[in-house]
């Protein structure tokens, strides 16, 4: 009767003890920076089995979503940084740099100035945490089929922690020795993938340029030793004009202004480099800096793939709408459409022989008052093209038309006044 209650107490303790040794032996993991590949590192890591806690500069509905770093930093054992730029990365650590202690791994993943590294390095080690440098090569694609390839340095009793954690979403580590050294590689192999997507944009503009279907250079391509795994996975994006986002256009332009400096700090010269980044450059002030880096391949195909390019351009002021009319190829024909607006204007002195009835009209009124009748006489001279116009009032003598014409108007007048006399006599 004892034995039965004392080992239901026992199993009954050793179940409720269960939880907490699960959760002490598969220790927790933060994930910092939910972007496309932390956010997919996340997805991995629960499929593997592993509890999670993520957190984000802006907020996301994701399970296990914690306040700030250095909640996460409590909860969890493994930390995971997949952020931007070296101000965050040293900011990120800053923040949880209070709730670091020996138990803790921090994995730094982002590209950035191997000084940084090891900044960032110096501070969680004197908190008593040890650090593991980790930039990787991969987009989304890899990040999604744990084919992730690390680049990491640091301490190797660490390293050897940590392994689980990284071959959750990776096919390959890759171990250097000190902290900044396996930076240093992974800026060296973004300078391959960045001029070798420039030169692919160059030989698809030429290859477009020329005539010569986009198929064959893809065809040729592929049977040439120069042909690699980013080329087939940039090459019928651009020709698509298909430009989703794999590994962002700000992020490699990053990378290659860190390398162009790195470069100078070593008294080099890395031309592929400074021509890669002056054309990420470009069309990240045209505002593509959220795209995929093979956007590049936009600087010469501006019409014929993407014809709204055009009106991103800051360059140069956008030339006024086109008149209907001046799309008249030739000037002559031009001067031809504006000349019937220019024949309008004559119009206004048409008035002018409608002046001449008046004088109809008032010629019986002429015998009345005599001192008033060289007046509308005279309006006649300045048009001496007009001569036959007096001739309607004279329309009862049309036998002296032309002796009139060489006399006076006084002598017009008064032979009018004559006459009119004369055949009223006759009359």
């Amino acid at each position: 009767m004892r034995g039965g209650p004392f080992r239901r107490r026992l199993n009954g303790s050793k179940r409720a003890a269960q939880p907490q040794m699960a959760r002490r032996t598969r220790k927790n993991v933060g994930v910092i920076g939910l972007g496309i590949i932390g956010s997919r590192v996340a997805d991995n890591l629960r499929r593997q089995g592993f509890h999670v806690f993520v957190w984000n500069r802006n907020p996301r509905p994701v399970p296990n979503f914690v306040g700030a770093p250095a909640e996460l930093a409590e909860m969890c054992d493994y930390i995971q940084l997949f952020v931007s730029d070296d101000d965050a990365l040293l900011d990120v650590i800053r923040q949880m740099s209070p709730a670091l202690a020996p138990r803790h791994i921090v994995i730094a993943h982002p590209t950035v100035a191997p000084h940084s590294m090891r900044s960032a390095a110096d501070m969680v080690e004197r908190r008593g945490a040890r650090f593991i440098e980790a930039p990787f090569t991969g987009s989304k694609s890899g990040a999604e089929k744990g084919e992730l390839v690390f680049y990491v340095a640091g301490d190797e009793v660490a390293l050897k922690e940590a392994r689980q954690i990284l071959e959750a979403s990776a096919k390959q580590v890759i171990e250097f020795g000190e902290i900044g050294q396996a930076t240093v590689i992974k800026l060296a192999t973004n300078i391959v993938t960045g001029a070798s997507v420039q030169a692919l944009a160059e030989g698809l503009a030429l290859v477009n340029h020329a005539g010569i279907p986009a198929a064959k250079f893809v065809e040729a391509l592929q049977n040439n030793a120069s042909y690699s795994k980013t080329l087939s996975m940039k090459l019928p994006k651009m020709i698509e004009g298909n430009f989703e986002p794999h590994f962002a256009l700000k992020h490699m332009l990053k990378d290659m202004k860190i390398a162009s400096q790195l470069g100078l700090s070593h008294h080099l010269e890395l031309a592929a480099t400074t021509a890669a980044r002056d054309r990420l450059l470009e069309q990240e002030q045209r505002g593509y800096a959220e795209e995929d880096f093979s956007v590049i391949a936009r600087k010469y195909f501006p019409e014929a793939q993407w014809p709204a390019v055009e009106q991103d351009l800051e360059l140069f002021e956008p030339p006024p709408p086109i008149e209907p009319a001046a799309t008249i190829s030739s000037m002559g024909e031009v001067a031809a459409a504006v000349q019937p607006d220019v024949d309008l204007a004559p119009p206004p002195p048409e008035p002018v022989p409608q002046a001449e009835p008046v004088l109809e009209q008032s010629a019986p009124e002429q015998p009345v008052a005599e001192p008033f009748a060289p007046a509308p006489v005279e309006t006649n001279q300045p048009q001496p093209t007009e001569p036959a116009a007096p001739q309607p009032a004279t329309a009862e003598q049309p036998t002296e038309p032309q002796p009139e014409a060489t006399k006076s108007p006084m002598d017009m007048l008064a032979k009018l006044l004559r006459g009119d006399s004369a055949r009223s006599d006759q009359s």
